[in-house]
């Protein structure tokens, strides 16, 4: 006696290996906002410390605040408050209007901060963003809105880079694209390798950039 087999319309296959799909995005989203909040917390406690040794180091180098707000691109292009450590000296309010992006040698940073700049130790308050949700720990760098605008106009797929939250860290920071984009051609390089990322993200992806980021956190000639 022979056993039919059932005619099940490959519809019903092609709805099954999405729904699979959109299940596995969904967990990998999960997995993800949970490495965030964890993550961030956790790094919050343990460099404690060392976030009160850096905020007395910047007091007694210079006046002004420990921390550094500024306004800078985030989800879907939307304005928020990213924060760091102070490295430059207090600007004038005209002057800190118009946002330059740091030099080698630049005047501006202070001796501290040249420290904090090299070692990437000024975007430790940034964990703070990461923990309040409008960060993530991977993902394309904030830019200060005026650049936002500028490269907006003069890069096609720019914006591309708002379609996740902005990172920590990111795709085109391990790759050696750091620091200052005196070149459209870097500027360039950076946001296809952001765009990239925003193609290719995953919980794998970003735990492969953590791991990576780790080796340019001391000794990072780019930055500055």
């Amino acid at each position: 006696m022979s056993t039919s087999i059932p005619n099940v319309p490959c519809a019903s296959f092609a709805g099954e290996t999405v729904s699979i799909r959109m299940s596995r995005t969904r967990l990998d989203a999960l997995a993800r906002a949970a490495l965030n909040r964890a993550g961030a917390l956790a790094l919050l406690v343990l460099l404690s410390p060392v976030f009160l040794l850096v905020a007395l180091a910047i007091r007694l180098d210079s006046k002004g605040p420990v921390f550094f707000v500024q306004k800078r691109g985030g989800l879907n292009g939307r304005a928020i408050d990213v924060f760091k450590f102070r490295s430059m000296y207090v600007q004038a309010p005209d002057a800190a209007a118009t946002v330059r992006q740091a030099r080698r040698g630049d005047p501006r940073v202070t001796r501290i901060g040249a420290f904090l700049r090299r070692t990437s130790l000024d975007e430790l308050p940034q964990l703070l963003n990461v923990f309040n949700g409008t960060m993530a720990l991977v993902g394309p760098r904030p830019h200060a809105l005026s650049h936002d605008a500028h490269y907006g106009a003069l890069i096609v797929n720019y914006g591309g880079r708002h379609a996740v939250k902005p990172g920590l860290t990111g795709w085109a920071q391990v790759n050696g694209l750091r620091g200052e984009t005196e070149t459209l051609d870097k500027m360039q390089a950076r946001v296809d390798h952001d765009i990239w990322y925003v193609r290719h993200q995953s919980f794998a992806l970003d735990l492969r950039i953590l791991a990576r980021s780790a080796h340019f956190v001391l000794g990072d000639q780019a930055a500055y």
